[in-house]
């Protein structure tokens, strides 16, 4: 009897949900979206699970206008003014619940990138930014020579056999054993032979769409993680891993310190290890669980940005041939005038411009996120694109979307870099296209690992080009987006450039 409760009592909630939702946002009935999105989360349920909203997105706005409604209460928006008043400095507009998916049920285990707390989240980034900021860059260069290295020596093992390759899948080898060696002290091994050590990419994909799916709903999280996380096969049980793995190397780091240095010598030291220096000098302010936060936020978001961000740069230079000559020559100059080192640093990259603007394009094209940044709207409501939403209202922007705007970026399906060294001699142009261009997100809530997947990319894009040749067979490549919008087959074959 009270089996058959359950449904009723479930199908009477969502109907006064529903209507609640209505009658809230009555002054919103004439944004336009597909029908059926206006009862339910279904429609959008579903188009995120089938893995391409990110084009699904930009045909809602190309068929709708700038602001549609995809659920009762979810509205995208298409506009610069709007980017800046939901995403800008001091937005009093929140993450909303789909980030909830993002964090472990316990209400004590929280982590910056779904952390929907703004006070505790400043705090949090302020005991990170140092670590991650543009300036520390520079001692960190080691650790990717390192890992570019063995990358370098598996492509020329991949040369001389004349074999094909996924270069997606090893530029997330790259990036996981980055990753590892910046926070941990120690490569993972990826690099070794191209395979998923102990399951964890295929972890990292099962979590990445358990906690995509089950945002659009976060009132079933609870119920359906702790059940879930039994099984290694669920994306509970794969994000379960993942705080596993990531407690096993600060367990190793803990018991075997490398070194005891004075701050002045910090450079040397890895993410961890600089953490751990800080818990030991002042345990109150930095806690053994900011060390375990630290540790699963690079490896959750440090591989697939990364790898994702590689993949999009060579994939458009490999399918723009004019592009890709116009680099090289570039990067020959460059290495010609002993501009551009055998390993490439960070300040010889920055130096080409024409890199620049090719990884600034290649990046808006392909952008690693591909889902709305959902926000949620402030105490009093507020005026958005000419409507009026209510507080509690959850409202985002699709970089995607925003990124494909042709009034901002003219001919956008077309990969030009030109177009941002053009915008250089007109600063109004450049602004507005640098308002609308958001790959690590906006304001205070910008990737805080943007800086190392930059240097990552700034690093190996150049000596790629410059070492290699690589052949695809032209076609479109496929692919999945659960939040990242990832390769699944982007091979090719790669020759050793004389």
């Amino acid at each position: 009897m009270y089996l058959v409760l359950i449904p009723v009592a479930i199908l009477i909630y969502q109907l006064l949900h529903l209507l609640y939702t209505t009658l809230r946002t009555r002054s919103l009935r004439s944004i336009p979206g597909p029908l059926i999105a206006r009862f339910t989360k279904l429609w959008y349920f579903d188009r995120v699970r089938r893995g391409h909203f990110e084009e699904d997105n930009i045909r809602l706005h190309e068929t709708y206008g700038p602001v549609v409604r995809i659920a009762p209460d979810h509205y995208t928006i298409c506009d610069r003014a709007a980017v800046k008043q939901v995403y800008g400095t001091g937005s009093k507009f929140t993450k909303s619940a789909w980030y909830e998916g993002w964090k472990h049920p316990s209400p004590d285990r929280w982590t910056l990138f779904p952390d929907r707390n703004v006070k505790r989240h400043a705090e949090t980034r302020k005991r990170y930014s140092a670590l991650y900021s543009m300036s520390s860059l520079v001692h960190y260069e080691a650790f990717v020579d390192q890992c570019a290295d063995i990358f370098a020596t598996r492509l020329n093992e991949y040369a001389e056999r004349k074999g094909s390759l996924n270069l997606g899948h090893w530029f997330q080898c790259y990036a996981f054993d980055v990753i590892g060696d910046i926070t941990f002290g120690q490569r993972f091994g990826f690099l070794d032979k191209g395979e998923d050590i102990e399951g964890t990419i295929a972890a990292l994909e099962k979590t990445m769409v358990y906690s995509t799916l089950i945002g659009i709903y976060p009132e079933w999280h609870p119920r359906l993680f702790g059940p879930l996380s039994r099984f290694r096969w669920s994306g509970a049980g794969g994000r379960a891993y993942i705080m596993k793995f990531v407690q096993e190397k600060i367990r190793q780091h803990n018991e075997h310190p490398k070194r005891n240095l004075e701050d002045g010598a910090l450079q040397t030291q890895d993410f961890v290890e600089k953490m751990i220096t800080a818990r030991d000098k002042n345990p109150d302010k930095v806690t053994d669980y900011h060390v375990f936060m630290l540790g699963q936020s690079n490896v959750i978001a440090g591989s697939d940005t990364t790898s994702i961000s590689l993949s999009a740069i060579m994939y458009h230079l490999l399918h723009n041939p004019e592009v890709l000559e116009k680099l090289r020559s570039e990067i020959d100059e460059f290495t010609a005038q002993g501009r551009c080192s055998a390993q490439v640093t960070f300040k010889e990259s920055q130096e080409m411009p024409y890199f620049q603007a090719v990884m600034k394009e290649a990046l808006r094209m392909h952008s690693a996120v591909g889902l709305p940044l959902w926000r949620v709207v402030p105490a009093g409501g507020a005026e958005i694109s000419g409507h009026f939403f209510p507080e509690g209202t959850t409202v985002g922007v699709n970089g995607w979307v925003a990124h494909y705007d042709e009034e901002i970026f003219p001919d956008a399906k077309r990969f030009r870099p030109e177009r941002w060294l053009e915008a250089e001699s007109d600063p109004e142009r450049l602004k507005v296209m640098n308002d609308m261009y958001m790959p690590f997100g906006l304001g205070s809530r910008t990737c805080l690992g943007k800086h190392i997947s930059i240097l990552e990319m700034s690093k190996l894009i150049p000596r790629l080009v410059r070492d290699f040749d690589f052949v695809t067979t032209g076609e479109k490549w496929d692919t999945q987006n659960h939040w990242f919008v990832k390769p699944t087959n982007f091979i090719v074959d790669v020759h050793r450039r004389v």
